[in-house]
């Protein structure tokens, strides 16, 4: 059955593959995007720039909030409100949390 399977689906090979490598590459940017190293290297570029007076301090205050805001997962824009986390119900000592049926009392 796994070969037929296998022989059926192999037109889609070429769209698994660009899949997979997709993947790969969007986790090694994440990884680098999020390097500590590369943050610093950011901030000192940063610290650079308005040394020589190429921003100004409010300017560069913005771009450090991006920057520090990557490297600990902040990702919002200033001026938006964060999402309220959405909490699910919470489990009770001795009450069953499936989905089946009740038992009836006996």
């Amino acid at each position: 059955m796994d070969l037929l399977w296998a022989l059926l689906t192999l037109p889609y090979a070429p769209v698994r593959g660009l899949t997979a490598v997709v993947g790969v590459v969007a986790r090694e940017a994440e990884a680098r995007q999020r390097n500590p190293v590369n943050i610093r290297r950011e901030l000192e570029a940063l610290d650079a720039a308005a040394a020589a007076g190429e921003l100004s301090a409010e300017e560069r205050d913005r771009a450090e909030q991006r920057v520090l805001d990557r490297l600990t997962g902040g990702g919002g824009q200033a001026g938006e409100r964060p999402r309220p986390r959405r909490q699910g119900p919470t489990r009770q000592e001795g009450v069953r949390h499936d989905r089946r049926r009740p038992r009836p009392a006996t």
